[in-house]
């Protein structure tokens, strides 16, 4: 691609890490290599921080990213103010669903990241090639099908860090064998939270974690260059403790296999290619294995099994490329609550929280690329999803009442057999002005249906502001976008600003029951409603090389999200944040500091009395900073090394969740206190 170049160079940047060399990279300006505004790539080996927990932890560092903490692990990412299915994440070209209804393992937290080589970041609506729906955007995990030059039969690596706020350990080994012809490769790691980690005032928080993955890589080249590739992943996950939720995960495990085929030309085809995989989810919850014990027990074991195919190829059509192609994706979800008296196994039906839940999408999708003119390109698309939701065991009754009968109180319906056709459609544009500078914008309407959880989760319990139900007649919401983006190459750096706005007709909104149109109780119980809603806003990305030896990134972000039916905001929205970084690079070594502020956030829905009290109240603004830095050892090993919260601060981000432990939910969780950390990787 025209771009690649310049692309690596600013992912090296962006993150402060030489790949390959031991001094300071060279920008070469030229004008088909700007980077697209909307794309951040992170690879692995160029992080320069405590290794990430997980997929969601991972990505937090690109701006417009925040994320939803529980515990240490499961950290749920969000792209400019979207969440949960209003993004579409793919680990290694599959989708992944979790077994939580409450999303204490999102498909994020099954990303492990030591087995990915890379986490490829698209903010907004770029492209509808990889599933229906992805309004905020999409997060690619990928793993490189291994390389071998010419002599070489084997490569690999492997590493092990240590973090001391909540004793956190990790190690990872990787290892490539064969040749371009036949190639094997296979990666494993281990980690483990031994302790609660302390937030800035001293306080332990209920948090600690066991993971285990690995992942194995089959695969070979034919004669004719056809590649033929199969991917077995395994993560084994226990002793999960989330302070953000009323239950614990002793159980979170999850497998996935994938087939996969990239040929030449066939036919009228230059390139087509195609994927098969199943994803399986197991999932245990529950308040009394991990946890002191209050009151009842509650035990919740949940499977989520998806299936999936992609087929798109690609022609050459006048001047451009037109990509055609199809998918297929089917989910099905069960989780049942069960409890008994406190010392006792829950073996008693309470609720089911997802009732035999099946949604399937098949989609068809054509994307077409060209130019207009020299420097003027343009892709226009349009893609087609049927989407067919069911509940096979609403009719099912748990201590006197079924799913059917909750859906009945609260919105007057059942559990039909629901279809949906939905139609997405997007048109960008991409103007090279001259040498430095690229400006591109965008048009589209994406739509995406309910997930099992909006749909028909039926959560009973005896005090009704603790029910929670989904609607089975809500509609799909439908964005309509505008993004602006501009990347200009600066004589010692480059820069990258985008603005977008974002009409939604039907937005999901999780609200309480105040009997709103469309609401038959006013008891207060979380349930869904489709409203109007905007969100707009922005992000920008500045690397700048001061001097031979010194450079610094600049970061900011911003999302306003309002409820334009009810004129209030929507809750859950991140604040305005920024960061600033300083670096000194010699050639075997790198010293740095970054400071990041975040603004008080004072837009808020935070009362369940009149609204959805999804909000913990206003969050206050604060600043923390981070020392890190890089030894090198050799060519082939590098220690890496830093303090996290360095002044110990006491906050919390905004999207945190309150705390399970207090039936008022009247504690936060707070972010980890001071934390020092190193790491130590090596090549062979």
């Amino acid at each position: 691609m025209k771009n690649k170049m310049f692309y690596a160079v600013a992912v090296v940047m962006a993150t402060g890490v030489q790949a390959e060399e031991s001094t300071l990279p060279t920008i070469q300006v030229e004008a088909e290599q700007i980077v697209d505004a909307n794309t951040s790539e992170l690879t692995i080996d160029t992080l320069i921080r405590p290794t990430p927990s997980d997929g969601g932890e991972w990505i937090l560092e690109v701006p417009g990213v925040s994320g939803v903490r529980m515990g240490t692990h499961g950290i749920d990412p969000v792209i400019r103010g979207r969440k949960n299915n209003q993004l579409n994440i793919l680990l290694g070209g599959a989708y992944i669903f979790g077994g939580c209804p409450n999303r204490m393992d999102p498909p994020s937290s099954y990303a492990t990241p030591e087995i990915y080589d890379s986490a490829l970041v698209i903010k907004g609506m770029q492209s509808l090639i990889y599933g229906a729906g992805g309004p905020g955007g999409t997060v690619l995990y990928e793993r490189a099908t291994p390389e071998f030059e010419a002599g070489e039969n084997f490569y690999g690596k492997a590493g092990a860090g240590y973090e001391t706020n909540g004793a956190i350990w990790n190690a990872f080994a990787d290892a490539a064998a064969g040749s371009n012809k036949a190639f094997l490769r296979g990666t494993i790691s281990a980690a483990e939270q031994t302790e609660n980690y302390t937030d800035g005032d001293g306080n332990e928080v209920h948090s600690g974690y066991k993971t285990n993955a690995g992942n194995l890589l089959i695969g070979g080249r034919t004669d004719g260059g056809t590649l033929v590739r199969f991917d077995l992943d395994a993560v084994r996950g226990s002793d999960i403790k989330y302070a953000g939720a009323r239950m614990d995960a002793p159980v979170s495990d999850s497998d996935s296999y994938k087939l996969s085929i990239e040929s030449g030309k066939v036919g009228s085809f230059s390139g087509i290619k195609a994927d098969v995989y199943r994803t399986d989810v197991y999932h245990e919850m529950d308040n009394f294995s991990l946890r002191p014990s209050s009151g009842n027990w509650s035990w919740v074991p949940s499977e989520s099994v998806t299936d999936g195919l992609r087929l798109l190829g690609d022609m050459m059509l006048a001047s451009g490329t037109l990509t055609l192609g199809m998918d297929y994706q089917g989910n099905d979800r069960d989780a049942t609550r069960y409890a008994g008296p406190a010392g006792t196994f829950p073996t008693m039906t309470q609720s089911y929280l997802w009732p035999g839940v099946s949604i399937e999408q098949p989609g068809l999708f054509g994307e077409y690329a060209g130019s207009i003119s020299q420097g003027n390109d343009y892709t226009a698309g349009v893609r087609v999803d049927y989407v067919d939701s069911s509940a096979s065991k609403a009719d099912l009754t748990a201590m006197g009442t079924s799913p059917n009968d909750l859906y009945t109180n609260y919105y007057g319906t059942t559990a039909q057999d629901r279809t949906d056709t939905n139609v997405s459609a997007l048109y960008r544009m991409e103007h090279i002005l001259d040498a430095q500078t690229n400006l591109g914008w965008g048009l589209s309407r994406s739509v995406r249906n309910a997930d099992a959880t909006e749909r028909f989760i039926a959560a009973n319990s005896s005090m009704a502001p603790m029910r929670w139900v989904g609607n089975p007649d809500i509609e799909p919401e439908a964005h309509h976008q505008l993004d602006l983006g501009l990347t200009f190459q600066l004589q010692k750096g480059a820069l990258s600003f985008t603005t977008y706005y974002d009409d939604v007709s039907d937005f999901i909104l999780l609200d309480r029951a105040h009997g709103q149109e469309g609401i038959t109780s006013s008891d207060g119980a979380f349930i869904y409603r489709n409203v109007d809603a905007v969100l707009y806003g922005f992000d920008m990305d500045v690397d700048y090389q001061w001097a031979a030896h010194w450079r610094s990134r600049f970061t900011a972000a911003y999302v306003y999200a309002n409820n334009e039916t009810d004129n209030r905001a929507i809750g859950q929205t991140p604040p305005l944040e920024g960061t600033v970084s300083l670096e000194y690079w010699q050639e075997r070594w790198m010293l740095a500091g970054e400071m990041r502020s975040v603004a008080r956030q004072s837009r808020v829905d935070d009362d369940p009395a009149t609204g959805s009290g999804v909000d913990f109240g206003e969050t206050p603004g604060y600043t923390v900073y981070r020392l890190y830095g890089l030894f090198k050892i050799g060519k082939q090993a590098d220690l890496k090394y830093g303090v996290d919260n360095l002044f110990d601060k006491y906050y919390r981000e905004h999207l945190n969740k309150p705390s399970g432990f207090d039936a008022t939910s009247s504690t936060p969780v707070y972010e980890p206190g001071r934390s020092y950390w190193a790491r130590l990787e090596a090549k062979f």
